[in-house]
């Protein structure tokens, strides 16, 4: 048996590395490290130190294997980066050495079942925990709680919460947490709402699952409700959470009131919000109040200059993103995959191959970081953009990545850009048998093979929109003028609005005729008549708002739009226009980039 003092150096020695090795090394030396607890003890110190292969190996090594020795390392093994090991794991305590799982393991199972999501794991294990002699257990029902959660299905993390007898805050916390991060609005509510005590943690977990789950109106309304009760925010990540749900809504007023309230708290020292702040406000088509706040955050992490460095490559600026770049690798900050993915981005939509090129040999060569699919695809996108379409379907067949739809889609964008007719087909072909789910990509692939008059080939993509019930998604945007937020849906005005609105446009499309317009309709299916086409245009949800925008805001004030599409190449040639004629400017979230229209010219120099 090891000594008590023995066994206190081992614990005392568990979340350092060096120190733990240090131990274990004196008790091989002393012929100890075989004796009991000292395989447990080992084994849990070494996971606590993040060294899960040398706990394996203790585990190995150890005499005999119980279900304690089992469970420590099952624990180590659920929360390291790779929880399905737990599954070779278990067979090996079934079989090798015949035990049968407790309490503790099923516990280890369930949270593993929770980060693999794995719905079919997770009720294999309710089912063998029911059947056993720990079925009364809590702390299982709580990791059970929370597996049915991350699975998606809280409806079955209700009838364990509902077994439970004495309920603790911790699983009122989880089933909260599940049914606002999977659009259970209501639900959430009511099971908050009956909550004996709640905390900050369980706000906290309300706000991040409606956010989580793209609700993000109720997430704001949870935070004036939470402040209004009185509870005391003393931790930035509530506020953060937030922060994020409103760049995602790009509902900029609100994000500067909550810019506000942080200072107020006392946050902005905090790097969680500062980040936060930043991202905000460049979803928000504001980078310049984004690259204020990142130069008042006086320590910074990756992820703040990749916040900013990705926020200035979506407004086109990339000049200020290879500048960033360059401070980020003198202040000593290791750039990661995704500072990679913003810094190729920024290069192709603004024609720079050499520098992307250098680029992306760079992340490889100088950062050990392999390029994944995005990598290949801005890559891709930077080369196919530029002319050099022979290099990018070079690229694109010899790249260690099966071609997804984006790969092949933005090939086929740029083949079609560039008028290579004969590419054109070939790459659409390509596209075609990955069986696209994006209901543009169809549109395009109809549009390429209808000018090369291939008549079989577009009858062939009715067909398989048809059998795969493609539908186009409509297109909306949304903007806030003043004190009003509205969104617009294309093909439909508002009746309150409509007559202010037509008759504004029709008097903006009579000038930019008078300038040289001429209305295009390659981005519209084929099937419909020219005139047609040109109202379908007309009516794009963009061109609404920004006639809304116009009308309802104080003259020279910025008009900022997000669109849940791409932009097409029409309302991107008609925003120039309306740039010049109305000498105001306006800014464009789309699906892809921000495009920021003044003076007749946009920001992205036709790159996009």
């Amino acid at each position: 048996m090891l000594s008590l003092a023995a066994a206190a150096a081992v614990r005392a020695a568990a979340g350092s590395p060096r120190a733990v090795r240090s131990a274990h090394a004196r008790l091989l030396k002393e012929g100890l490290a075989h004796l009991p607890p000292a395989p447990l003890l080992l084994v849990s110190a070494y996971a606590r130190s993040g060294l899960l292969a040398d706990a394996h190996r203790v585990f190995d090594d150890a005499p005999r294997r119980d279900l304690h020795l089992y469970s420590a390392l099952l624990a180590a093994v659920s929360h390291s980066p790779t929880p399905a090991l737990v599954l070779p794991l278990l067979r090996r305590m079934l079989s090798d050495d015949a035990l049968r799982p407790d309490h503790f393991v099923f516990a280890s199972l369930a949270s593993a079942a929770a980060r693999l999501r794995s719905l079919r794991l997770g009720r294999q294990l309710h089912a063998h925990f029911v059947a056993s002699p720990y079925s009364g257990d809590d702390v299982v029902k709580s990791s059970l709680i929370d597996m049915y959660c991350k699975c998606g299905v809280p409806a079955d993390a209700r009838k364990v919460f509902d077994s439970i007898g004495i309920k603790n805050s911790v699983v009122w916390t989880a089933l909260v947490s599940g049914y606002a991060s999977h659009g259970y609005t209501d639900e959430a509510l009511v099971l908050f709402r009956s909550m004996p005590v709640r905390g900050l943690f369980t706000w906290t977990a309300l706000i991040s699952g409606f956010v989580k789950a793209g609700n993000n109106a109720s997430a704001v309304g949870m935070l004036i409700e939470m402040r209004r009760d009185g509870v005391r925010i003393d931790d930035a990540f509530v506020l953060a959470t937030v922060i994020g749900g409103v760049a995602d809504m790009a509902a900029l007023v609100l994000g500067r009131q909550l810019h506000g309230f942080a200072m107020r708290l006392g946050f902005l020292s905090s790097m969680i919000i500062g980040n936060a702040l930043v991202d905000m406000y460049s979803k928000c088509s504001d980078i310049h109040s984004a690259r204020e706040v990142f130069e008042g955050i006086t320590v910074r992490d990756t992820i703040s200059w990749t916040t900013i460095l990705v926020g200035e490559a979506q407004h086109g600026r990339a000049e200020e993103v290879l500048s960033l770049f360059g401070r980020m690798v003198d202040a000593g900050i290791k750039p990661n995959e995704v500072t990679f993915v913003g810094l190729i981005y920024a290069c192709s939509h603004a024609g720079l191959v050499q520098k992307g090129r250098q680029l992306f040999e760079s992340m490889k060569l100088e950062y050990g970081i392999k390029p994944g699919l995005q990598h290949y695809t801005c890559y891709l996108d930077l080369l196919s953009r530029s002319g050099h379409l022979s290099e990018a379907e070079e690229l694109i067949t010899t790249m260690p990545y099966e071609p997804d739809e984006a790969s092949w889609g933005a090939l086929l964008s740029a083949c079609k850009k560039h008028n290579d007719a004969e590419m054109c087909l070939r790459v659409a072909d390509n596209l075609l048998e990955v069986r696209p789910k994006d209901p543009s990509t169809y549109i395009l692939l109809s549009n390429v093979y209808a000018v090369n008059r291939k008549w079989d080939s577009v009858a062939k993509v009715r067909k398989m929109m048809t059998e795969m019930k493609i539908r186009k998604e409509p297109g909306y945007s949304w903007i806030e003028a003043g004190q009003e937020f509205r969104l617009f849906h294309a093909g439909e005005v508002p009746l309150d609005v409509r007559e202010e609105i037509a008759g504004f446009l029709e008097e903006l499309v009579s000038e930019m005729r008078k300038r040289g317009y001429v209305p295009d309709t390659s981005s519209v299916m084929h099937d419909l008549e020219e005139h047609e086409k040109e109202q379908h245009l007309f009516l794009h949800s963009e061109r609404l708002a920004v006639a809304f925008g116009i009308l309802k805001s104080p003259p020279g004030s910025v008009i900022r739009i997000v669109k849940n599409l791409r932009v097409c190449g029409d309302c991107h040639t008609v925003m120039k226009f309306i740039s010049e004629i109305t000498q105001r400017k306006i800014i464009v979230r789309d699906a892809s980039r921000f495009h920021h229209f003044e003076g007749g010219k946009c920001s992205c120099s036709e790159f996009w």
